[in-house]
């Protein structure tokens, strides 16, 4: 009785409560699950609105590629910093900053209203992202125990990659029934739920000792990065073997080169290179970067494709991919469960081999390709690229020493985006350049006269997205024959561009299935083969 009437007595019981949420592993990985989940969906929901934003916009194929790779790209370059910050000032501040930051500019973007404004606030976002990220996976391998972590790296597999898969179904619900502009909206309120149960069930962690910020190195790996990714957009433009193209690769290499010699001779680098020593670390991070190459590069011209191609309506191109989520969706926990049995080895070496089966199979794709041609290879690229994640993220952070989980985590995040960049951006420019090549021959071969089809390749930009110049609001009266031919041309022109780069990525694909061969068997779980210095 006196209990109940006590007058702290609901005090006590929110305490209780709260006590039973604060440190809790399960509640702690559904908060960090949806923190992954905003960060993922950003990285494929811009796909299906990119036809959108080039209308809308007036948008290029190149703004396209800025508008996806600037938000990678920081990714990219700043998610190992991250994930030093988190270990230096605390994993669970980190994630709070980044869940804040990322939400704030998600809302940015859909009110900036130019292309200029777009591209830099997805690069505002990418900096916040990467202060959430490594977080996430560095939070649960200090709230897990050893036997565990293979289960919840399995679930937090599983939402990464399942964001990632359901980005263009969300995104084409949201285009065709609100607008482009939410399909960034909609990152407030999921970043408020990620928020209010981080703030009830995560505990603070961080790594012992002092720690000093590796600027060099910072800067080093940044300013590569940028340089690559911009010559290789700009080499359709340029010409792959132009003055312009070469001497920016190079710089940008130079400058990796100098990240590599900075980080080995720093006293607290930005990315140890004894990682590196363990072979499970490498060759994961390897993998993972040729799995979201083949993943980001396939969705980036898929749904051009899709849209522009066949016509279809936002809601329906994302619908076409339910089978690439649905197998995500299954093997990203079952890779969990085969990875904790038999190490990371199979799943990497099945899982790559059938993204490059999946791949060669949309080669055969053309213009009035039905469903029956399209969903098969969508399961496999799904079922493989599921496979593959989960397998590969343990690879790395399992294997990574306790006080470099951050650090682990930003490599891993950052092999993701990475890969992100290079697929948009090799296999866009691979996609334009063919386009290019083949546009005069395939206009004429359609019936376009050779006056008409040298005028057209001004339009090439335009081709490269699978639109025609017939297809246009402000296109010129013509005759009906003349407009098909035109579109036909075209058509057949953005077809063997998505041909040629497809096949690319299939190449990348089963080199990367050889590379996993060679994982140690059973490298799994526990940092087992690097030592601190």
């Amino acid at each position: 009785m006196a209990v109940l009437n006590h007058p702290h007595t609901g005090r006590h019981r929110l305490e209780k409560s709260h006590s039973t949420l604060h440190g809790n592993p399960w509640w702690t990985l559904l908060a960090v699950s949806i923190g992954v989940i905003m960060v993922g969906l950003d990285a494929s929901v811009v796909a299906i609105a990119n036809p959108h934003i080039a209308t809308d916009l007036n948008a290029s194929l190149s703004d396209l590629q800025w508008i996806t790779d600037s938000y990678m790209l920081a990714l990219a370059a700043l998610l190992i910093f991250g994930g030093k910050l988190g270990d230096r000032f605390g994993r669970r501040r980190m994630f709070f900053i980044g869940v804040v930051g990322f939400a704030a500019a998600s809302v940015a973007i859909g009110l900036v209203g130019s292309v200029a404004g777009v591209i830099a606030m997805r690069a505002v976002q990418g900096v916040f992202g990467a202060l959430l990220m490594p977080s996430t996976l560095a939070i649960i391998r200090s709230t897990f125990p050893a036997e565990k972590l293979n289960a919840a790296v399995g679930i937090w597999g599983a939402a990464t990659g399942v964001s990632i898969a359901a980005g263009p179904i969300v995104g084409g619900l949201l285009v065709e029934h609100v607008n482009w502009e939410s399909v960034f909206y909609i990152n407030a309120p999921i970043g408020a739920a990620a928020l209010l149960i981080g703030a009830l069930a995560i505990q603070e962690s961080r790594s012992g000792g002092a720690h000093r910020m590796d600027v060099a190195g910072i800067a080093a790996l940044s300013g590569g990065l940028s340089l690559i990714v911009y010559s290789l957009i700009k080499a359709p433009e340029w010409g792959w073997l132009a003055s312009q193209t070469l001497g920016l690769l190079l710089a940008g290499a130079l400058a990796l080169v100098i990240f590599v010699l900075v980080e080995q001779r720093a006293a607290e680098p930005l990315l140890p290179m004894r990682l590196f020593a363990n072979r499970a670390v490498s060759i994961g991070t390897a993998v993972v970067i040729i799995n979201f190459f083949a993943l980001f590069g396939t969705l980036f011209f898929m749904t051009l494709y899709l849209q522009n191609v066949q016509g279809m309506s936002p809601v329906e191109a994302g619908l076409r991919t339910l089978p690439l989520s649905g197998a995500l969706m299954v093997t990203a926990p079952l890779s969990g469960a085969l990875t904790q049995r038999f190490g990371p080895r199979p799943a990497m070496t099945g899982g790559l081999a059938a993204v490059a089966g999946a791949l060669l199979l949309l080669t055969r794709l053309t213009i009035d390709s039905d469903y029956g041609a399209l969903w098969p290879a969508f399961v496999l690229l799904g079922a493989g690229i599921g496979l593959v994640l989960t397998a590969s993220s343990d690879a790395i952070v399992g294997n990574a020493p306790v006080d470099d989980a951050g650090v682990a985590g930003g490599l891993q995040s950052t092999a993701v985006q990475l890969g992100g960049v290079l697929g948009t951006t090799i296999l866009g420019s691979v996609l334009s350049s063919r386009v290019g090549s083949s546009l005069n021959g395939e206009l004429t071969d359609a019936g376009v006269p050779a006056q008409v089809a040298s005028q057209a390749e001004a339009a090439k930009e335009l081709i490269a997205q699978g639109l025609s110049p017939a297809q246009l609001p402000n296109a010129p009266t013509m005759p009906a024959a003349l407009a098909d031919a035109l579109t036909t041309g075209s058509h057949n022109a953005f077809m063997a561009g998505l041909e040629t780069s497809v096949l690319v990525a299939a190449v990348a694909a089963a080199i990367g299935a050889v590379l996993a061969v060679f994982t140690p068997r059973g490298a799994t779980g526990e940092a087992q083969a690097v030592e601190k210095d």
